[in-house]
């Protein structure tokens, strides 16, 4: 890399950074979620803003070359990071009583959504919204996701700044998207395995190329978290493991990156790595790794993590892909479906309307999976531009509706769980 694209590369960095940060805080101090800040942040420094004032600027600061490939490489590690923290909040102990409610809305919240996200390609003409990958079937499973996916970052953080994250409602919604997000990265992978790894016509030739990707992914997600609690504890006291006597938080951090790394060689996506990577150290003793992982947190949601936001946003180009009508409908239709299916479900359980629609609002919150998945499929080539700034902006305004939601209900000092 040359002098000056080293200094394009801190030059960016420091925008990117301060951008995010920056946006990210005063919506905060909005009562907005931060992470619609940090995309944001990056909006203003894309082609949507920065590009289109001054095109010559914000060309030479991102030209492509050495420095663009560094960016591209804190993408994917802020990116990994993010579903490494992520797998840290994974809700482990479900009540006896709420259990069926947990069942109930998982249900109501991914079968019949997802059901229609698939379906919708099999009727209407999409291959204009499809990337170059022009894969079909992958283009179906991440539709079907993108109108399922629930955010355990945003929601959580919602939860935590409104002082309910440890409320009867708030374990229910986040048990809820736990065992989703299980359900719908593991279907990522295959979507992004069949895009990645196999041509169009061996990935359409029938079922096997699918079942062997989903079997791959699922034998990977099983044998590491049964494995990882009980092998990791040893790894890290071990006297020869210089690495862990050296520094605990590198060691955690080797471990996620070891994870990314063996899921990217099964042709399953490293970032389905990182969280299943985080799954598995979250269940580690917290005695010993609570300390470590909220270091890592903070290292994380610090600067690797705002900065892929940030450039989740460069690549939002409202002037040339933004479709209206195409957000519009989606964001109605996709949330109309998951406000029915599970307030009907929390209905039959005999919840109160208030109750029902809280949970569907909830379990409609997008957030940063709907971002994540936008723009993995979008680098992946599943998507192309028009339906990657969809999904984003559908993320953003579904979190934004949820906070606002939430904060008007306590307000009014209205109960969140009947």
């Amino acid at each position: 890399m040359s002098e000056a694209e080293l200094s394009h590369l801190f030059l960016a960095i420091v925008l990117l950074l301060s951008a995010a940060l920056g946006t990210g805080y005063l919506f905060e101090r909005l009562a907005m979620p931060r992470v619609v800040g940090e995309i944001v942040g990056g909006m203003l420094l894309g082609p949507t803003v920065f590009g289109w004032l001054m095109p010559q600027w914000q060309a030479w600061i991102f030209a492509p070359g050495g420095a663009t490939q560094a960016l591209d490489a804190l993408y994917w590690i802020g990116l990994v990071l993010l579903m490494f923290t992520s797998g840290f909040r994974i809700q482990r102990n479900l009540t006896r009583e709420d259990r069926r409610s947990v069942l109930a809305v998982l249900a109501a919240a991914t079968l019949p959504p997802f059901a229609l996200g698939y379906a919708v390609p099999l009727v209407i003409d999409m291959t204009a919204l499809m990337g170059p990958a022009g894969n079909s079937l992958a283009f179906r499973l991440v539709l079907g996701i993108a109108v399922a996916v629930t955010s355990i970052p945003v929601i959580s953080r919602i939860f935590l700044d409104l002082s309910i994250i440890e409320t009867r409602f708030a374990k229910v919604v986040l048990a809820c998207a736990t065992l989703q997000d299980l359900l719908l990265w593991t279907i990522l992978a295959v979507a992004t395995g069949l895009a990645a790894g196999q041509g169009v016509a061996q990935a359409e030739a029938g079922a096997l190329p699918v079942l062997k990707t989903a079997g791959i992914a699922l034998v990977f997600l099983v044998l590491s978290i049964w494995l990882a609690p009980r092998i990791l504890p040893a790894l890290s006291k071990n006297r020869f493991n210089l690495v862990s006597r050296a520094s605990p938080i590198g060691y955690v951090l080797a471990v996620c990156f070891v994870f990314a790394a063996i899921a990217s060689l099964l042709g399953i996506n490293a970032i389905f790595g990182g969280f299943v990577a985080g799954i598995a150290v979250g269940a580690l003793p917290e005695a010993r790794f609570a300390a470590v992982k909220a270091r890592i947190a903070d290292i994380s949601l610090g600067f690797f993590v705002p900065i892929y936001f940030a450039l989740v946003g460069i690549k939002i180009d409202l002037p040339q892909f933004f479709d209206l009508w195409l957000t519009v409908y989606f964001i109605l239709l996709s949330s109309a479906v998951e406000l029915i299916c599970v307030v009907l479900a929390a209905r039959l359980l005999g919840k109160t309307v208030l109750t029902s629609f809280n949970l569907a609002v909830a379990m409609n919150t997008r957030g940063g999976p709907g971002i994540v998945l936008a723009s993995v499929a979008y680098g992946f080539g599943i998507i192309g531009g028009e339906l990657f700034v969809t999904l984003t902006l559908a993320a953003l305004i579904t979190s934004l509706a949820s906070g606002v939601w939430f904060r008007h209900l306590l307000r009014r000092g209205c109960p969140l769980y009947e």
